[in-house]
């Protein structure tokens, strides 16, 4: 396997660590900062919501910048932000740097899976796609856990890690990567956002939106769900967050054998129904290790399940076009994680650390029936009927 797909691997595998690994070191930095715990889930909120609205402008603004030069800045970025992240002072200044390395990682994550494709014959291009990608979903199973256990007595020192598994990939990539030009015909911004005037693409983008929102207001808020279960110790929350990355794995090759045999619109009603049960049992299933660590399995793999079908779903409605719908997606994705923030400090705030994840169970709801409304009449879409997308971006957690 080509060495610079493993340095551009571990470039999402920072990227991803650094996306989610705050939901295992909220009490440290409230406790740090002196803020609320659910204050503290807004910095995840203030990343997924910069990813999203940054993404498009920013893909844009440097769709004729050469790939090498737009890795390296992008890696420079996120790595200054994740520095700054470990030296903040106070909670406002901490808010402001996860804006910006937010901004690198959606400079990043798009350019590394194009630039997967011009390093390998194109019969090995598929290969390089799930090597760049599953740094993703390592940082998943790996990176989250491993960034709670090393934040548990100092969260500043999982904003230092992510720090230096940046660098690491920034040095080898600056050394190992040749010059790689953008595309001469790369598109524009309103090319990018024109998806959005086809009902069918805003149904599946909503799709996309409202199942994210109801994933992370629980995943985000998962160490207080858990917390009698954990008893507050880090070990036992690094457990829980391991067995949950693992499972996520699972969950996404799970995801693409059934969509390859029952199709999409099985699968996305399959996988929010038992997304909906899980959520409606982590109230009791959280006050054990063993309840918890049973939640920690079942929701990921309907989780990555429909996180595999939404982009398929999408990239089949115009295939000519599935880089940009997957673009959209993301966007999307990354809208849900950022309500899903918000969702769950109300719903911590309303129904109190034990019941909140009640309220997700309604929002899966509504995701299931948005993806019944608009995907009736449309068929059993599977794999073999359209192109695979070009990038798909794993998250749910």
């Amino acid at each position: 396997m080509p060495v610079r797909l493993l340095l551009l691997a571990l470039g999402t595998f920072a990227v991803g660590t650094d996306t989610m690994v705050m939901a295992g070191i909220l009490g440290p930095i409230a406790d740090d900062l002196g803020v609320s715990v659910t204050a503290a889930g807004q910095l995840v909120t203030v990343f997924a919501l910069g990813y999203a609205l940054l993404a498009p402008p920013l893909a844009a603004f440097t769709a004729h910048w050469p790939r090498r030069r737009l890795l390296l800045t992008a890696l420079t970025v996120f790595g200054a932000a994740n520095a700054l992240s470990a030296l903040a002072p106070d909670y406002e200044t901490l808010l402001a740097t996860r804006v910006l390395a937010a901004a690198g990682a959606a400079l990043y994550t798009p350019t590394a899976n194009a630039v997967a494709t011009t390093l390998v014959a194109p019969e090995r291009r598929g290969r390089a796609l799930a090597t760049v990608l599953g740094g993703m979903t390592v940082a998943t199973a790996l990176g989250v856990p491993v960034g709670t256990w090393v934040g548990r007595a100092d969260w500043r020192l999982t904003m230092w890690l992510v720090t230096a598994l940046g660098a690491v990939a920034l040095a080898g990539l600056g050394l190992l990567l040749r010059e790689l030009p953008a595309p001469a015909a790369a598109p524009g911004l309103r090319d990018r956002l024109a998806p959005l005037r086809d009902r069918r693409v805003l149904g599946a983008a909503a799709t996309t939106l409202v199942f994210f929102l109801a994933f992370q207001s629980v995943y985000i808020y998962l160490a207080t769900a858990v917390a009698p279960a954990t008893g507050g110790r880090a070990e036992r929350l690094s457990l829980v967050l391991l067995v949950a990355g693992v499972a996520s794995v699972g969950g996404s090759w799970l995801g693409g054998r059934l969509v390859d045999r029952i199709g999409v619109r099985r699968v996305l009603l399959a996988g929010s129904a038992v997304a909906a049960l899980a959520f409606t049992a982590l109230p009791w299933a959280g006050r054990s290790m063993p309840g918890a660590l049973a939640y920690a399995v079942v929701t990921p793999l309907a989780g990555w399940a429909v996180s595999v079908a939404l982009p398929h779903r999408l990239a089949s409605l115009d295939p000519g076009n599935a880089q940009l719908l997957i673009s959209l997606n993301s966007s999307a994705l990354y809208l849900g994680t950022a309500a899903g923030g918000a969702a769950g400090s109300a719903a911590v705030a309303l129904l109190g650390g034990r019941w909140f994840p009640l309220a997700a169970t309604v929002l899966a709801l509504v995701a299931a029936a948005t993806a019944w409304a608009t995907t009736r009449g449309a068929g059993p879409v599977r794999s073999g009927e359209a192109p695979a997308p070009a990038v798909v971006e794993p998250a749910a957690r």
